[in-house]
Parts: C-alpha cells; structure tokens; sequence
C-alpha cells in the first residue's frame, strides 16, 4: 500500500535490524593500534630503513656470536709457543694463507681452519679482530648513547618544566659547550682522563675496561647531551601548557611525577630519533679517538684502531685498512638510514 506522507503512524520497516552491507558501509572506522605499532607500520613500509635495519641486527648478532665458536682469539699470537722461539711465517700473512706449522698439519692429513682476512704484523687472526673491533665500536656507540639519552633527557626535562632560573642556567651550560671545538675538546679530555684515571681504576673492577674507554664515556656524559637537551626542551615547554598538566597540577601532582607520567611519554618520538641519530655519531667519535691512539686499549681492538695499524704497512697490505674502513662506513651509513627511517616513521609532523 501507498503510504501517506502526512500519516502519524509509525513505520515498523525503519527498525529492522541492519545488513552487514549497511554497517560496512556506515562504519569507516581504522582498528584500534598503537603509537608504537603505528610508528613500526610505517617504519617497515620504509624499504631503504628496513634493509638498513636488517644489515644492524644482522652485524650486531654477528660481532656477538662469532667470537664464541671462532677457533682463534683476537689476542693470540700464532707464531708464539711456550718453549719454542718464534715463528715469523704467521706475520702478515695474506688471506687463505698458513703458516709453516700450519701447513705441515695440513700435510700430514689435518684439518685447519683458514685465516680469511690473513694476520697481521703479530701473528693475530685478522678477521675475528675485525669482528672484536666492531663488537666494541656498537658496545661503544649503544652504551654511549644511552648515557647522552639519560643526562639530555635528565636536563632537558629540568629546564623545559622549572623555567625561570634553572633554565637559564642550563641554557647558559648548553651555549657554553656548544661554543667549544668538539675535536680539539674531545682530545684534549681524553688525553687528561687517560692520564688521571689509571692509577684511580689500577686495582677496581673497572681495570678490565681500561681507563681509555672509561674516558670516553665521560667525555660523552659531558660534551654530548646539550643536543638531546635542547630538543627534549623545547618539546616541553609547548607541553606543558596543555589541559592535561594543568588537571595534574589542581589535584597536586608533584613536578616529578608530572614530568615522567606526562611530559616524558609525550616526547617519545623525539627521544627515539634523537638517540637513533646518535648512536652513529658515537660510533664515529670512538672509531677516529681509537685511530688517534686514544680509544681502547691494546691489545683489545677497534675498528678505529685496525685503522690506524694497517697505515704502516698500507703499501704492502692495503686490505688491512680496507676492510675495517669499510665495516665502520658500512655501521654508520646503515644506522644513519636507520635512524632517517625511525624520524619518518615516529615523528607526527611527518605522518602525513
């Protein structure tokens, strides 16, 4: 029947249950996900971020594993053994080269596991030192990181949030150290604290690290964390003076509590970025200190280091400066991308 338009009565078709069709079409709503699942969405999509991710995890589980099933350790000589006078056929050996006891094993039926990247001018496996130095530049640059992610974080979060005079205080410290040459600050507390802390660290459990390497974590606890600072900063000083802070602040929520539950965790993307950015930075600084004799100690090894030993036999044995020029350039390069990709993925000025 016809239904009249100026009709009262109610139309019993306007409650029947909708179709699947209908609620699909009616709700357009995205599944519920995550700051962080959101972030690692678009950080996979990244093509050139995820390779670089995959070549970090993969040389990192490489510089961790190998060392344990290698047959040679990155501190033995081969040419020395107790009671005999030294063999000088396993100095600088080329790659896939034995030496003479070596090759009278392999004569006599034995098995030897060759030496891929040859040794150097002591008789030391060349390749497991490569993996050891690049073991301790990523422990360097990670460890290092996290001390510039705690102070900046620390400093960055005071200034931001107490304003006034502290902030001007931290500021003025900030633009202090900014005014300082890094490289010639970077030496010249090395060469000190290399000086100072040996006899400090002689007889402390710190000894097995070595006061060089002690050294460089100070100098980055002291010269590195104005960057992070700043950014962390200015991030909470637009915070700050949202609705949130203010309800925290009537029901009389201390500052720290309101600078770890609110202000922190809304920084979160700069935070990863800036400390992704800064890990290979870390890298480099240890890699060119180790280079200038002020990293680690011998006759623990570093790709800065590895460096700085091949340039006396550069003309003879070229691959010796080659091969950890190109792990370092092979770190940094992958972290650098790495770290692009995480500021793309994570920071929601971007997203669009």
């Amino acid at each position: 029947m016809k239904k009249n338009p100026f009709s009262l009565h109610v139309d019993m078709d306007d409650f029947l249950p909708a179709t699947d069709a209908e609620k699909e079409y009616m709700v357009q709503m995205r599944p519920s996900t995550t700051f962080f699942k959101d972030g690692m969405k678009r950080l996979l999509r990244n093509k050139v971020a995820t390779v670089s991710m995959i070549v970090i995890i993969l040389i990192t589980l490489s510089a961790i594993i190998i060392p344990a099933f290698w047959p040679y350790s990155y501190d033995t000589m081969l040419g020395v053994q107790p009671g005999r006078p030294v063999d000088p056929s396993y100095n600088n050996l080329a790659p896939f080269q034995y030496g003479k006891t070596e090759l009278k094993r392999i004569a006599a039926g034995e098995t030897i596991f060759p030496h891929i990247f040859g040794t150097d001018d002591g008789g030391r496996d060349y390749f497991i030192r490569v993996v050891y130095g690049t073991r301790i530049s990523l422990t360097v640059g990670f460890f290092a990181s996290l001390i510039v992610l705690v102070i900046g974080i620390t400093m960055g979060s005071l200034a931001g949030y107490c304003g006034g005079r502290v902030d001007m205080f931290i500021m003025r410290v900030v633009d202090i150290i900014y005014s300082l040459p890094d490289t010639l600050m970077i030496i010249l507390f090395a060469s000190v604290m290399k000086e100072t802390l040996g006899p400090i660290i002689e007889n402390s459990i710190l000894n097995k690290l070595g006061s060089n390497m002690i050294s460089l974590f100070i100098v980055f606890a002291l010269l590195y964390w104005v960057s992070m600072a700043r950014q962390i900063r200015g991030q909470i000083l637009s915070l700050k003076e949202q609705e949130y802070v203010l309800a925290a602040r009537s029901t009389g929520a201390k500052a720290g509590w309101i600078i770890r539950k609110h202000l922190i965790p809304n920084c979160i993307s700069v935070i990863i970025i800036s400390t992704a950015l800064q890990i290979p930075s870390a890298i480099f600084t240890e890699s060119f200190l180790s280079f200038l004799g002020l990293g680690v100690n011998a006759p623990m090894p570093s790709l800065g280091s590895l460096a700085s030993d091949a340039l006396n036999g550069i003309t003879s044995y070229p691959y010796r400066l080659v091969i950890p020029a190109i792990a370092i350039s092979l770190v940094v390069l992958s972290l650098n991308l790495f770290g692009d990709g995480l500021r793309d993925a994570f920071d929601p000025k971007l997203k669009n």
